[in-house]
């Protein structure tokens, strides 16, 4: 069994892909008001909105717990519509030596096509692979874009 790993999942939405990518590379304190069973809080703690190098810590309900994550925004790239968020702080660090999350949509139809990446190394062998988590970032991201079609329709 190694200790490095990488899932990913891909998934439609009906969402402007532009306003979407938005939401999680400029804008994502708003995230808690679009999935708020999930994410209850987005703080920024050093830099600013929307430029890379911001520090954001999180706040979320995961597998039964409140959990926190503090991250920096590594990457963001406007043309390909891709944020990267790398882990320095938080409870993922109690199992995960490093975990990085990328997210990327792809125009595609009305809307688009969301991929997560979750690349990560593990603590020891005996730590799982982030299956649930990365469901989670599924299911917060199709909230996120119901929120956007539903901003759309007023």
């Amino acid at each position: 069994m190694t200790l490095w790993g990488k899932l990913e999942a891909q998934f439609g939405i009906n969402a402007p892909t532009d306003q979407f990518h938005e939401v999680f590379s400029c804008r994502p304190h708003h995230i808690s008001n679009m999935s708020p069973q999930n994410i209850q809080g987005c703080d920024l703690h050093e830099g600013e909105w929307g430029k890379e190098g911001a520090i954001v810590c999180w706040k979320y309900f995961h597998d039964g717990s409140a959990k926190v994550a503090k991250q920096v925004i590594e990457t963001i790239d406007d043309v390909n519509l891709l944020t990267v968020f790398k882990m320095i702080d938080g409870d993922l660090l109690k199992e995960y030596k490093s975990f990085k999350f990328t997210v990327q949509v792809t125009p595609k139809g009305e809307g688009g096509v969301v991929r997560w990446t979750l690349e990560y190394e593990k603590l020891h062998e005996n730590i799982r692979d982030p299956y649930s988590l990365l469901e989670f970032m599924v299911q917060f991201s199709k909230d996120v874009s119901a929120h956007l079609v539903k901003c759309q329709k007023k």
